[in-house]
């Protein structure tokens, strides 16, 4: 766990360095409270303005604590316990990126909040990587290759005002593509499962964030907006690609 912690970490603050420099001062970020669909209440404190927004980085937390901390018997490998350790740090120190920027609506937890994205997913096909050549077979610097080309990967967004979303876009892909090819490969109907509801609450996920201002319109989604239900989604997913990441790396040792 000390390891994972100590790698993820170096990574924040190395990112949390740059994002506070003016390297991304060029980068398309949306700093209004206009940008998201849920009104605010007046009468809260700036910081939790937006009650359901807020509220819902606890996700995060909570999901990376529940995995963190899970128990998975004596037959888990080192290997296989550090990648765990690793995503579940990630879901934590997420939280409170994505409620500095609701809260403090300024360039660098922007910046953040979108960078960060990025390494989450490549930890996904880093992961299968460990699964497919098992630990005897898998490099470290297979993943270390995987996470540095992500995070340098968040320079499109210095070439184009959509470049992060190009980015984002070929990350969700290349995870996709990696875990429906392990999951025809070495799955069963567990993991197939998993993998569906991974991949529903991915599309969740990008869909309800995009349609967050449309579905305003309907009172179902008026407190409770897209933007809120694509962290639930989101949160999900973390959830459910634990599942499916876990249960294939017990299988693989046996």
């Amino acid at each position: 766990m000390k390891s994972a912690l100590l790698h993820i970490s170096l990574l924040f603050v190395f990112c949390v360095f740059l994002a506070n420099s003016s390297l991304f001062d060029s980068v398309h970020v949306d700093l209004s409270y206009e940008h998201y669909a849920e009104r605010r209440v007046e009468s809260l404190p700036a910081s939790v303005s937006m009650p359901c927004n807020s509220a819902v980085n606890l996700g995060y937390i909570l999901v990376g604590l529940y995995w963190l901390l899970a128990d998975q018997g004596g037959g888990e490998t080192e290997g296989g316990r550090y990648f765990r350790h690793v995503f579940a740090f990630m879901a934590l120190f997420y939280a409170p990126v994505q409620w500095s920027r609701l809260a403090l609506l300024r360039r660098a937890p922007a910046v953040l909040d979108q960078w960060l994205t990025l390494p989450i997913f490549a930890w996904v096909p880093a992961w299968i990587g460990f699964i497919e050549h098992g630990p005897s077979g898998w490099l470290v610097w297979h993943a270390a290759a995987l996470e540095l080309g992500s995070v340098l990967s968040y320079g499109l967004a210095l070439l184009h005002e959509r470049g992060f979303e190009v980015a984002l876009g070929c990350h969700v892909a290349l995870a996709v593509q990696r875990g429906v090819r392990l999951q025809l490969a070495r799955g069963d109907r567990g993991t197939l499962t998993s993998l569906l509801l991974a991949l529903l609450s991915c599309a969740g996920f990008v869909l309800l964030k995009l349609l967050d201002h449309w579905l305003a319109q309907f009172w179902l989604f008026r407190r409770f907006t897209g933007h809120f239900w694509s962290k639930v989604c989101d949160v999900l997913q973390f959830h459910f690609s634990f599942r499916f990441l876990t249960a294939l790396t017990k299988q693989s040792k046996e």
